[in-house]
């Protein structure tokens, strides 16, 4: 396998497990489990530890990090050691002077948007009125930001991040052509299919959730790519993700080495995989050639190699999914898993038109 000594040049910090929403597909399960996340002192001592890394480009996700006291101290501190941050967020707790905050302080912010309506939204969401919230959200930062720029203000941008599955899948259309337009200073429109990690791993969801092998091929193609930016406003970068570089194929790292990504959890502790479980060091314990090592070993474990090896859709992806979560879990975690069917109901798919 071809060594990356380098360390991580991009770090995935979910700062909490902490969240409003109960989302059927979330690969950290957030809001179903303690929130872990540090406080105070603890929680810039983390930040400086991750600072030593010397990443170029750091994400706080969750969970919410919104919920957390002090995230935007956090992010000014990233800030001045020269760290360009983004803040993912389900925009749920997000008032007009919080827009502004939000704004002035990470260069990058995306709001989770997965409907264009309430019944998609809130059902994929898990929580009722997670669609209305969710656009006031879009509207405080859009009000912001034009605000902002009307007074050479210098601050960040914003966009929607949607995560494509069956049930949204006849929306996309919709985001370009009518909420995009709502929110004239917004500037990304990103449509991610869903990673099969986490709750999108179950097997339940694979079946009824995941796009198939020739709705994935549709969505990602030259042409529906160019369907969907011709409907969006002029000025909009709209993508089409396929995150297939999650799935950490055991042939690229050995032609690439490990993915320069590091996947944090809110306490420290890092995922050798950043989708799949099992923690392999923590960020306030080890030295960093320990973690980066560490990371690279299990990623090079047989069983790893043997059950990536051979995946070549999403039902496969899931499966393997499965395998390495109930490997490499901790028992804590593998409760969890146990749990999952009982507790996480699926959405239900809406017509999938795209």
């Amino acid at each position: 396998m071809k060594e990356n000594s380098g360390g991580p040049t991009d770090i995935i910090w979910e700062i909490t497990y902490a969240c409003p929403l109960r989302c059927s597909h979330c690969y950290s399960e957030s809001g179903r489990r303690p929130s872990r996340h540090l406080k105070g002192e603890r929680l810039l001592e983390l930040t400086d530890a991750l600072i030593a890394l010397r990443p170029r480009n750091v994400v706080l996700a969750g969970g919410e990090p919104l919920v957390v006291k002090g995230v935007l101290d956090v992010a000014r501190r990233f800030t001045d050691a020269g760290v360009r941050t983004a803040l993912y967020t389900s925009g749920w707790n997000i008032d007009r002077a919080k827009a502004e905050a939000i704004l002035t302080t990470f260069p990058r912010t995306a709001v989770s948007l997965d409907g264009t309506t309430a019944e998609v939204h809130n059902r994929i969401r898990g929580r009722d009125r997670s669609f209305d919230r969710a656009m006031n959200a879009l509207r405080f930062l859009d009000e912001a930001s034009r605000e902002l720029t009307a007074r050479d203000v210098a601050h960040g941008t914003f966009g929607i991040d949607c995560s494509v599955m069956r049930s949204n899948l006849g929306q996309l259309d919709e985001f370009c052509a009518r909420i995009a337009p709502l929110f004239p200073a917004m500037r990304t429109l990103v449509f991610g299919l869903t990673v099969p990690g986490g709750l999108a791993s179950r097997e339940e969801f694979a079946e009824h959730e995941l796009l198939d092998d020739e709705q994935v091929a549709r969505l990602t193609g030259r042409e529906r790519t160019r369907q969907l930016r011709s409907l969006a406003p002029a000025g909009l970068s709209v993508m089409v993700d396929d995150n297939m570089r999650l799935l950490m194929r055991p042939d690229d790292i050995a032609a690439n080495g490990v993915p320069p990504v590091l996947q944090v959890e809110p306490d420290g502790d890092v995922r050798a995989m950043s989708s799949y479980l099992g923690t392999v060091a923590n960020v306030l314990r080890d030295a960093p050639e320990t973690i980066w090592e560490r990371v690279a070993a299990r990623c090079a474990d047989p069983f790893v190699v043997e059950t990536l090896g051979g995946v070549r859709t999403m039902g496969e992806w899931a499966a393997a999914a499965r395998r390495l979560d109930l490997r490499f879990g901790s028992a804590a975690d593998r409760a969890r898993i146990a749990a999952r069917t009982a507790t996480d109901l699926l959405p239900a798919p809406s017509p999938a038109r795209s």
